[in-house]
């Protein structure tokens, strides 16, 4: 009777099971009737510029048999090592925020207008950070405040690694935006949601409804992490909020190697608990893994994970001394 295997594949064709469980790996065979129809025309080469998709291609580290059931999809040792790395530094930023917030992060953690602040987090988590020693000169360049009604100044926008920016659409964006919020009354009154929700089931509830033209899932994450973190509103990351085709998703899959949504979010929380973390540091952390390029998402150049949290990390993954 064939056997399936956690992919959905038979095991003798799935190239990961069949290495684990020691099947011969069967070659899939294709039909040979045939065919029938226009003749076959070779694919065309796409242009980058074209899909608006960016597509980086990561030297994966040389397989040396490591192997542990928080990473299902990692063969290779280096690339745990790094994976903790950038899990450890990414928790490092949950805590920075917390306690020392960088450039107006500080702003909107401070005491004031909570419409204005709350305007200012997203305006940040649009445009991005910056891997520059100035990470916000582009978040205030294109700084408008909310009373004015004015739309940022996205002209000549400086975006950074995680942005959502759009030059044909980041208007449009925006308006989407003020107009979320007139809905509810006021930015904290459609981040506030109902009293009784805990900070988990806001954050969920909220991050389904800023569903907007031109918001990425990167930035519409980041921005409900930093104000909560930043104590604007009770917001608390209780999943991932994984699919699609985005930077943490793509690298959540080929670390925690799987594709079902539902299991991604819970390999994941194991993850998470294991190395001591926030659930919500694998966002950025597996993000940075995954391309290969650590976006210090407002800490700066020469930002390092802690490394009592790093040693945790490695611990976690069978790779302390």
């Amino acid at each position: 009777m064939p056997t399936f295997c956690r992919h959905n594949r038979l095991v003798q064709n799935c190239p990961i099971c069949s290495k684990e469980q020691s099947v011969e790996l069967r070659a899939v065979l294709s039909s040979s009737a045939p065919r029938t129809g226009a003749p076959h025309k070779p694919a065309a080469k796409r242009s980058g510029r074209s899909s608006g998709v960016r597509v980086s291609r990561l030297a994966r580290g040389a397989e040396d048999g490591y192997h542990s059931r928080l990473v299902q999809g990692l063969r290779s040792s280096a690339d745990a090592e790094r994976l903790a790395e950038e899990l450890a530094f990414a928790a490092a930023r949950l805590a920075r925020l917390r306690e020392d917030p960088p450039g107006p992060y500080a702003e909107v953690a401070a005491d004031g207008d909570v419409e204005e602040r709350t305007w200012l987090a997203f305006l940040i988590a649009y445009l991005g950070p910056l891997e520059a020693e100035d990470p916000f000169a582009g978040v205030r360049a294109a700084r408008t405040s909310w009373a004015s009604g004015e739309l940022p100044a996205l002209g000549g926008a400086q975006p950074g690694p995680r942005s959502s920016y759009d030059a044909a659409h980041g208007a449009r964006t925006f308006a989407a935006y003020r107009s979320w919020a007139a809905r509810s009354g006021s930015q904290a009154a459609a981040f506030t949601g109902e009293a009784a929700w805990t900070p988990e089931r806001r954050f969920d509830r909220v991050y389904e409804r800023l569903g907007l033209p031109g918001l990425t899932r990167g930035s519409r994450y980041d921005l409900l992490v930093t104000l909560g973190r930043l104590g604007v509103y009770e917001l608390q990351g209780g999943t991932l909020q994984l699919g699609g085709e985005n930077e943490t998703t793509i690298a959540a899959k080929r670390a925690l190697g799987i594709g079902d949504p539902l299991l991604l979010e819970r390999r994941a929380a194991e993850l998470a608990e294991a190395c001591g973390l926030p659930l919500e540091a694998l966002d950025l952390g597996l993000r940075n893994w995954g391309t290969g390029r650590r976006a210090t998402s407002g800490l700066g150049p020469g930002a390092e994970p802690d490394p009592s949290v790093l040693e945790s990390a490695l611990a976690a993954l069978g790779l302390g001394d």
